[in-house]
């Protein structure tokens, strides 16, 4: 998607999107690549170790007749279906089957609890569901509140009542299938955020959201796909970071993937992984990336790494110091959210990056500073962080719920719920959610600065800022640090992380209250729920 060049200022000027009046996703993925060739699409290792290798020929076959079982089972275009499965092959099959035949994905995260699954596939009324053991148990509990639902398919076991085998429906039908003829404003999938109020949304994406993809994910990933060869991520693909970011633009450029989803994040097993496999190209959280900072001697694994890309949180210096030491390469933030995502992105292959900032803007997206009713605001003035529509990679629109739709916008612009500003050689720099900026003694404060200077102290695994309330100061700086193993939570450390952000970054900003915990509240794709700890104290309004 990308043209050539040596240069962010000449690519911005070269850019132009391409994107046709007819596309669909599954095509585009896959069966441009499946020519009898036998080019690797997939490569699936279990929890045990066992590796199975799927070409884009393999995929191609299975899924078309999966879309068969599909009709057979009675679902009709634009039906919604349900994917309740971690990283694995059946997950992949599945989604292309079901783009091909223009129904419309709900993927859905594979520990999501027996209520966030009824809620999601009640409101999407899916038509379908393709899950495993574990997830079917869970949809049984339900299943008597979901009226839409036709048919449930899974994944390991060949005879359970009210469910079809996958494997067996799938392998009855021929793997014969012409694909339909969607245009690329036809939906594709629903995306359930998790935001920070209310009830989940779902974010419905058109086809076209993967080619609004592409110039975001070839820029975080170091300009992708040169010197590409297999590709990684520890997201689960039920989130806009492992499907989008990840699996489905891969496959556009016939890149193959790795599906590898630990039970439970584990740092020296993620560089083990990656060493093993040769992986060069990955998305990695702000998360995982921390949870890898405190891994002893990471230049104990060889790694074939030529771009590593994080986004969901603010980065910040010390995480980007780390990872050219012990990754080898330079992170690529990026930011973006599921309505509309990647578009802005460092990328060191074109410019380095500038400290406190998260990016410059993705050729092909109009990223601005506005305020609360979309004017746009002057260079380095905050405001909202917002993108101009139409854009291809924007959604359609909140499934089931106009007026959220209607207030995700002012006039042209979309609002992303984030605020930051721009400079004039047009860095843009995250300062905090709108609800998560601290106001103290008259200033307006943004927790992820603070939260960086804290993770450069030595004794700080991890930390998390809000703001608590003050009757002097309406509200003060109020740190939840995790500690790295060694150091004691006791008045000394208070104060010596006291110190070291009053020297660093700024007297107004340190901690006046700071707490020790032994983990950060975190939602399913790793950032941190600043709104549970704000829950906790007294006195504080509920900000929802």
């Amino acid at each position: 998607m990308l043209p050539a060049a040596d240069s962010y200022e000449t690519l911005a000027a070269a850019f132009s999107w391409k994107v046709p009046a007819y596309y669909n996703i599954g095509v585009d993925a896959c069966d441009k690549w499946a020519d009898g060739s036998g080019r690797l699409a997939l490569i699936y290792e279990t929890r045990e170790g066992s590796e199975t290798r799927y070409t884009f020929d393999d995929l191609k076959a299975l899924s078309n007749q999966f879309a068969n079982a599909l009709a057979r089972a009675g679902l009709k275009r634009c039906d919604r279906v349900g994917i309740f499965l971690p990283q694995s092959p059946e997950t992949a099959i599945a989604h292309l089957a079901i783009y091909r035949a223009g129904y419309i994905a709900v993927p859905l995260f594979a520990l999501f609890g027996v209520d966030a699954i009824q809620y999601r596939l009640a409101d999407s009324g899916a038509a379908a569901l393709i899950t495993d053991q574990a997830g079917f148990e869970k949809l049984e509990q339900v299943r008597e509140t979901l009226p839409d639902l036709k048919a449930a398919y899974c994944v390991d076991t060949t005879t359970r009542e009210n469910a079809h085998s996958f494997w067996e429906a799938l392998r009855a039908e021929t793997d014969v299938f012409t694909p339909a003829d969607t245009a690329c404003d036809d939906p594709a999938a629903i995306i359930y955020t998790s935001g920070t109020t209310g009830k989940p949304k779902g974010a419905l994406l058109a086809h076209r959201a993967l080619l609004g993809h592409l110039p975001g994910v070839e820029m975080s990933q170091g300009l992708f796909p040169a010197n590409a060869r297999l590709m990684w991520t520890p997201a689960d693909w039920a989130w806009i970071g492992g499907l989008f970011d990840v699996l489905l633009p891969a496959w556009h450029h016939g890149v193959a993937v790795l599906a590898r989803r630990f039970e439970k994040f584990d740092g020296p097993a993620a560089f083990n992984l990656m060493a093993r496999h040769g992986v060069t190209h990955t998305f990695l959280p702000p998360t995982t990336l921390k949870m890898m900072r405190s891994v002893a001697r990471p230049e104990q694994w060889r790694l074939s790494l030529r771009a590593v890309a994080s986004g969901g949180e603010s980065l910040g210096e010390e995480l980007i110091a780390w990872g050219r030491t012990a990754l080898g390469v330079t992170i690529n933030e990026f930011y973006g959210q599921t309505e509309c995502n990647v578009v802005v992105s460092s990328c060191a292959a074109l410019f380095e990056p500038r400290p406190g900032a998260i990016g410059r803007s993705v050729p092909g997206h109009r990223v601005a500073i506005v305020d609360d009713e979309g004017t746009e605001l002057p260079t380095g003035a905050p405001g909202n962080i917002a993108i101009a529509a139409p854009d291809p990679v924007m959604f359609l629109r909140y499934w089931n719920n106009e007026a959220a739709t209607r207030d995700k916008f002012r006039g042209q612009f979309l609002l992303t719920g984030d605020l930051g500003s721009c400079d004039a050689d047009g860095f843009i720099r995250f300062v905090g959610r709108n609800d998560d900026v601290i106001t103290s003694a008259g200033y307006r404060i943004g927790p992820a600065p603070i939260e960086d200077c804290l993770l450069r102290h030595p004794a700080v695994s991890m930390a998390a800022v809000v703001g608590a309330p003050d009757a002097a100061r309406t509200e003060i700086v109020m740190a939840f640090i995790v500690l790295n193993a060694g150091f004691v939570p006791d008045e000394t450390l208070v104060r010596e992380l006291q110190q070291h952000v009053r020297t660093r970054l700024a007297a107004h900003e340190y901690p006046r209250e700071i707490r020790f915990v032994d983990a950060l509240p975190m939602t399913p794709t790793g950032k941190v729920m600043r709104k549970e700890l704000r829950a906790g104290l007294p006195g504080l309004k509920d900000s929802s």
